[in-house]
């Protein structure tokens, strides 16, 4: 019931990712029954099937009203269920905040881990660059900027299937020394985690792809991720503006469009769907709240993909290693 055309594309999209022929699993449609079959067709496909819950997490909602009078939600059941065993995993295009809080809360957190996490993949030169942490967490402490090390890594070894990611720790500057309190104290504990760490990286290191894995405060990385997410548009904009001037660049424009609509793909959120709530004891994929069918399904296979790849049992046993070997 999540998003801002929920549930039409949501429904949609789960049409969509079973008709897939990698889709060999079942869906579970959350919310007001009467409104979600609106959208389904008569001959509802077999492995699609419907709870129905009274009540809706709308985007105006606090993080409070969320947690404390709408305990019968689509939000707060689906997470329910998943802490159960019901679902092995799941996503919504609704409001963040209430997700990251209900799913920090019901699902609890994996241990050893501090502070859950939001990691979201960036287009580069040399392929995709997971962000970590991307707005989770606004202020963060250098053990948490560890662990966003870790967790980032692990995912992005399983997920993009890329053996020991090289992690990167945003900074003003390559040296040891520079930047706030929390980078220069967060620098021995990355090095000293078992990952792959190449110690400091500058902004524009990110779309060079210098790191597979970037890691910063949650405040930094929102700003970044929503400065990217702008980027295709300007690129829009300046390719229409010089089509404008005239028919023979309005034909260049036509005769190359092709290859603008490839490269602007990459920026595309839709190609992942969501992001992760990476540390939640639970596969837990935010969307956008403009969601589109698409995305739905990249989110729907993004969770299948965290399940089968065992991405929370990996986290578990490095956060467990780790507090053994401290």
């Amino acid at each position: 019931m999540g998003g801002d055309f929920a549930p039409r594309n949501v429904v949609q999209g789960a049409l969509d990712c079973v008709r897939d022929p990698r889709c060999d699993f079942e869906i579970l449609l959350v919310g007001q029954e009467d409104a979600i079959r609106a959208h389904l067709p008569a001959a509802v496909p077999a492995n699609i099937h419907i709870r129905h819950t009274d009540e809706v997490v709308d985007m105006k909602d606090s993080v409070a009203t969320a947690l404390k009078t709408k305990k019968n939600s689509s939000m707060y059941r689906a997470l329910e269920w998943h802490r159960d065993g019901e679902v092995q995993g799941f996503i919504s295009a609704g409001n963040t905040g209430a997700m990251m809080a209900l799913s920090t809360l019901i699902l609890g957190r994996l241990p050893g881990v501090e502070r859950p996490s939001i990691g979201t993949f960036l287009p580069s030169q040399k392929g995709p660059v997971l962000l970590i942490d991307a707005g989770a967490n606004v202020d963060s402490k250098p053990s948490h900027l560890a662990q966003f090390g870790m967790m980032g890594s692990i995912y992005t070894e399983l997920m993009m299937k890329r053996p020991s990611p090289k992690v990167g720790l945003l900074n003003v500057g390559e040296e040891e020394s520079k930047g706030n309190d929390a980078s220069i104290a967060a620098w021995p504990l990355l090095k000293a985690a078992p990952i792959h760490f190449i110690g400091n990286i500058e902004g524009r290191d990110i779309l060079k792809g210098t790191a597979d894995v970037v890691v910063c405060d949650g405040f930094t990385g929102n700003i970044i991720l929503k400065f990217a997410e702008s980027f295709p548009g300007l690129l829009k904009s300046k390719f229409y503006d010089y089509a404008a001037q005239g028919f023979v660049k309005k034909l260049w424009v036509g005769l190359i469009a092709g290859t603008i609509k490839k490269m602007i793909k990459d920026w595309d959120y839709q190609e992942y769907g969501g992001v992760p709530l990476l540390g939640v004891n639970g596969v837990s994929i935010i969307g956008h709240g403009s969601s589109t069918p698409r995305a739905i399904t990249n989110m729907i296979f993004a969770a299948k993909h965290m399940v089968d790849r065992r991405v929370n049992e990996t986290i578990r046993e490095a956060m467990t290693s780790q507090q053994s070997t401290n």
